[in-house]
């Protein structure tokens, strides 16, 4: 019986032992880690609420408890009210277009075109240019340019437009100078556009001529090798305007006599035809010689959406077609018609236009039979041959194709002829639009504007855009496109009809277009190495469900995408501070389309204190005094006041508008319910001012000598700031300047400390780290608190206030309090300077603040103690929160001899000139083969190594948030020969925690607890399924395939038409008369 009472007792000692919940090593007691917690935690607390003023701004807005009302936001009316405001902004995007249209149109209507005309203007590229003389050279002159603070500062002519003609276009061709001789009737439209609504940004006409007319005029710089690639004819705005959605495949001849040089042109010549199509087009490409070979296996018999990622994939896979065998081009075109007939009946296709690009070097018949069968006489689908080579001798049958099919012939001779000869296809799609004179407003997705990014970042824009017709009767049945005028629209107009304060402190505003792709979203991230600001490749169509992942069924998303208005819930899991830490929140999404427009908005509400507002009410009077002081600052990117449709905007503050509109000023329109609620905040943060001033008078007489600053902010984007010591004097100045903008108000977030303080319970201090930390003490610790206008658990969130200390300072209080003991004789069992332990301040989320080693300040916890860190994870201490990110960059080693790279250096790229030159001076004797033989050596010797790429990638990544009921842990670690003890302790009234752990026992075989993100590799199975895949689209409103009146005979190239036998010429006019 003894023996069992024993065995008993044995297994009691080692169950106590390994839970790690009643004892730990001998070493680290938990009774003196929880005395330096409580002194560290009760005089820093101390130091932050004096500083900070948090207990008098809480007693302050009790005091007006009773005058303030509190509501329940209606989400559903909410958004349908920023919905309505956006509409009324785009409305007048549209209506400036509109004018542009009119008068573009009225002035091509009065101009009788004139071949000999001779007419100077204004060139982008060469205005203010002189000659070696010192005069202006030919269609330059002086253009006078004045910076302007509308346009970022870029110097420009708010009274006429320029000109730019693409480099391998004639500047003096006749039809560039007519077309620019008419339009220069739009110059007193823009003027008048910009007057009427002074918040328009660039205002452009691109012809389809070539000739790009943007106002306001500014100058044109060439890149270093005075070259200018710009050419409006293939951008997206232009393409989606002249054009209906079309469902296209692309035939390319790989049969042998593709050898070398046509086949690279043909290579160019279907990369170029894929830059024409956009979100709202299906394409598929097949290779064929005696075989067809699809361009990509995995999407055998279907047609995939036309966005940047499934075309810069096709593009890839166009390297890897290989030239060789004979071409059964009936056998290619009758899969193209089964395709495209199959595709359209699953209604997943555009359900509108239907072409067949035909890229080849000849073509032996007609194939009429193919198109009895398929094509005839509705002729739905069009047929584009593109003759590659200077043979000549198939054209006439390829043309017969093209005319018989509605299609357009042209020949591609060399590399330099591709994209003018591609692009005109698009005016034979245009046709049916310009017939039944259907201007079709488009609206692009978000895209960043080259000519307004600033230090701040991208200037995301959308285009609004609308296509210019021939009016005149004699030319009605040809169809003919003059161009499309557009405007650009910055998106930042959408986040100004958003007011911020009514999302709440983590609430958002987004919008998608008709594809589901983001115009706008916080969490939209289209750059990476953020210090070179380089663009992700898809970064335009990334879809809502890449950034609101946790919606699996993608209820949300669709739901936006039908333009339903509702609302859905879900839990959330948000990242701040660049991803470093994680928001677990429970989100109200409501949603609606915006009339007018392909968009649809949605607004996000975080549950509990962001589902109310309060409203507080002050005398006018008072409030413009109190928001006059100077500590006093208003949101930068908030509008309170629209300060753009004063006169005096360039000059005119916030403050000064709230003042002129309060005073009466008619120009002005404010946020009424805003500017009183700022009125509001100003009154009741105002005896801060004073407080602070007090502090800072008597701040000389106490030892807190490390504290710098103290500052508040409330929900209406109002601040407060005051210094303790001079500016120069400051550890970091992040809080003044706005370097940081994760620490500021910004159209889309409260500031960080705000937004952290929120989260924690009330009256405790979040302290963190904003900076990078570094070894010699420059960095600082910011603490923050959150008031809260009730004492009920759902109050709302009235303000925040903070203080910034130094990170020496608080290292050192650290130190001081982890000193102390109990013992009475003063001897401490442990201390901290004792090499035996290790002591750790941490946060939260698992960030050193505080360590012996000053280079671990900042860095994860678990990259240094990873056995620790683990053990913590999983007693429950801490948890993994497991984060995806679907709009990833990695790096990827590759072994390359890519001959694409090798154009882009300037030695490979005069070689490949010379030997162009060469190659054309004997083509009728060895084409092919002296040109393979030169494109194969040339190939070998190129770059032949290794090199790093940068790919798009999905990544899986943790984040780790403690567990707030557990305040303290003891816990012991099995390592290969010795037990590693360690003591966890909650710092009081604060999100930190004091880690101590004994270091006598190595657990380095653990390894260490990261953060990296790792990629999520697929087989090839599910990439095929994801490329197969298809999410939910809204096809645009109107389709414009085919008008029984359009002249089909007006089908390209300059071979004459000649069928092969009288008996085809029978029937091609047959045809035509159907």
């Amino acid at each position: 019986m003894k023996c069992v009472f024993c065995r008993l007792f044995v297994l009691l000692l080692w169950i106590i032992n390994d839970s790690g919940i009643c004892a730990s090593h001998q070493g680290i007691p938990l009774s003196v880690v929880k005395l330096w917690a409580s002194a560290f935690g009760g005089e820093i607390k101390s130091i932050a609420a004096k500083y900070s003023g948090s207990q008098l701004l809480q007693k302050k807005y009790k005091e007006f408890e009773r005058s303030v009302r509190v509501e329940e936001i209606d989400g559903i009316k909410l958004v349908k009210k920023l919905a309505a405001k956006m509409e009324q902004r785009f409305h007048k995007k549209a209506e400036a277009i509109k004018r542009l249209v009119e008068a573009a149109e009225e002035a091509h209507l009065n101009h009788e075109e004139d071949p000999d005309l001779q007419y100077e203007y204004f060139n982008a590229v060469l205005i203010n240019e002189l000659d070696e003389e010192g005069r202006s050279v030919e269609l330059g002159g002086e253009f006078i340019l004045q910076p302007n603070e509308h346009f970022n500062n870029l110097s420009v002519n708010l009274s006429l437009s320029v000109v730019q003609v693409p480099t391998n276009m004639y500047n003096k061709d006749s039809d560039i100078v007519n077309g620019v001789y008419w339009s220069e009737a739009l110059n007193t439209v823009f003027v008048d556009n910009f007057k009427r609504d002074p918040s328009l940004l660039w205002q452009y006409f691109g012809s389809a001529q070539g000739f790009f007319r943007q106002y306001p005029g500014m100058k044109w710089t060439p890149d270093e090798h005075g070259v200018l690639e710009f050419d409006c004819r293939n951008r997206k705005w232009y393409i989606q305007a002249a054009t209906s959605p079309k469902d296209v495949v692309i035939l390319v001849d790989v049969s042998g006599s593709m050898k070398g040089l046509r086949l690279t042109i043909a290579r160019q010549t279907v990369s170029s035809i894929l830059d024409t199509l956009g979100d709202d087009d299906f394409f598929n490409v097949i290779a064929y010689n005696e075989d067809l070979h699809y361009v990509e296996p995995c999407l055998n018999g279907t047609l995939v959406q036309a966005d940047i990622t499934n075309k810069d994939h096709f593009r890839q896979r166009l390297d890897k077609l290989l030239a060789k065998g004979i071409g059964m081009l009936d056998v290619a075109l009758t899969e193209a018609f089964e395709l495209l007939s199959n595709f359209n009946q699953t209604g997943r296709g555009s359900e509108c236009s239907q072409a067949i690009m035909l890229v080849t070097d000849g073509a032996v018949e007609t194939y009429d039979a193919v198109f009895a069968v398929y094509n005839w006489p509705d002729r739905k689908v069009r047929v584009f041959p593109y003759l590659i080579g200077r043979e000549s001798a198939f054209a006439d049958n390829l043309k017969w194709m093209a005319c018989a099919n509605k299609g357009y012939f042209t020949q591609i001779s060399t590399l330099a002829d591709v994209q003018e000869n591609v692009m005109k296809y698009l005016h034979v799609l245009s046709r049916p639009k310009v017939i039944d004179r259907e201007h079709d407003m488009v609206w692009t997705e978000a895209y960043i504007d080259n000519t307004l990014e600033d230090a701040q970042g991208p200037v995301l824009m959308t285009t609004v855009a609308m296509p210019v017709f021939s009016t005149k009767n004699e030319t009605r049945n040809k169809g003919i496109l003059l161009g499309v005028v557009g405007t650009d629209v910055p998106v930042s107009e959408i986040l100004k009809a958003i007011p911020k304060y009514k999302l709440g402190i983590h609430g958002y505003a987004f919008a998608i277009t008709n594809n589901g792709y983001i115009l706008t979203h916080p969490d939209l991230q289209p750059l990476y190495e953020e210090g070179k600001k380089r663009r992700k490749s898809s970064y335009s169509s990334a879809d809502l469900s890449e950034v609101e992942w946790e919606d699996k069924e993608d209820e949300l998303r669709n739901a936006m995408v039908n333009r339903q208005t509702g609302s859905f819930s879900m839990k959330v899991k948000k990242t701040v501070d660049k991803g470093k830490r994680v928001l677990v929140l429970h989100n109200d999404y409501y949603y609606t389309d915006i009339k007018g427009t392909p968009f649809s908005l949605g607004v996000a509400l975080s549950g509990g204190h962001g589902k109310y507002v309060f409203r507080g009410n002050i005398s006018v009077e008072e409030g413009l005094h109190d928001l006059e002081h100077p500590d006093v600052a208003l949101a930068d990117e908030w509008t309170y006041c629209n300060t753009e449709e004063h006169p005096d905007h360039p000059v005119l503050s916030q403050i000064e508008a709230i003042k002129l509109y309060f005073n009466g000023e008619e120009h002005l329109k404010c946020d009424q319910e805003l500017v009183q609620e700022v009125l509001f905040d100003a009154v009741v943060t105002a005896p801060l001012e004073a407080y602070w001033t007090s502090l800072a008078l008597n701040k000389s007489e106490n030892s807190d000598k490390g504290v710098e600053i103290s500052f508040l902010a409330t929900r209406t984007g109002l601040s407060r700031i005051n210094l303790f010591v001079t500016p120069d004097q400051l550890s970091n100045q992040g809080l003044l300047t706005g370097e940081d903008k994760e620490v500021q108000f910004s159209a889309d977030h409260f500031p960080l400390w705000y937004r952290r303080a929120a989260e924690q319970v009330p009256g405790t201090f979040v302290y963190s780290l904003p900076y990078d930390a570094a070894s010699d003490n420059k960095s600082v610790v910011l603490a923050s608190s959150a008031i809260h206008l009730l004492d009920e658990r759902e109050s709302p969130i009235a303000a925040a206030v903070g203080i910034q200390m130094k990170l020496e300072f608080f290292q050192r209080k650290f130190w001081t309090a982890s000193r102390q003991c109990a013992a009475l004789d003063g001897k401490c069992s442990i201390s901290c300077d004792n090499d035996d332990i290790s002591c750790y301040l941490i946060d939260n989320n698992g960030f050193i603040i505080v360590a012996e080693d000053q280079s671990l300040t900042g860095v994860f916890f678990g990259e240094p103690e990873g056995a620790v860190m683990g053990k913590l994870v999983s007693m429950g201490s801490f948890k993994r929160v497991n984060l995806y990110d679907y709009r990833a960059i990695c790096r990827v080693y590759a072994q390359t001899s890519d001959t694409a790279h090798t154009l882009l250096h300037p030695y490979f790229a005069l070689f490949a000139a010379i030997r162009w030159l060469l190659t054309e001076f004997v083509i009728f004797l060895v084409e092919f083969n002296l040109y393979s033989w030169w494109h194969s050596d040339l190939t070998i010797t190129a770059h032949r190594g290794g090199r790093t790429l940068l790919v798009p990638c999905d990544t899986e990544y943790p984040a780790f948030v403690s567990e707030r009921t557990i305040k303290e842990t003891v816990g012991n670690i099995d390592c290969e020969s010795c037990v590693k003890s360690f003591v966890i302790q909650q710092i009081p009234s604060s999100n930190l925690f004091m880690v101590v752990i004994d270091n006598t026992c190595d657990c380095s075989d653990f390894g260490p607890v990261t953060m990296e993100p790792v990629e999520i590799m697929y087989n090839e199975s599910l990439k095929c399924e994801r490329l197969k895949f298809q999410k939910d689209r809204r096809r645009p409103d109107t389709c414009h395939p085919f008008h029984h009146e359009e002249n089909s005979m007006e089908c390209g190239g300059s071979v004459s038409l000649s069928p092969s036998s009288p008996a085809l010429l029978v029937l091609i006019i047959s045809i035509f008369s159907r």
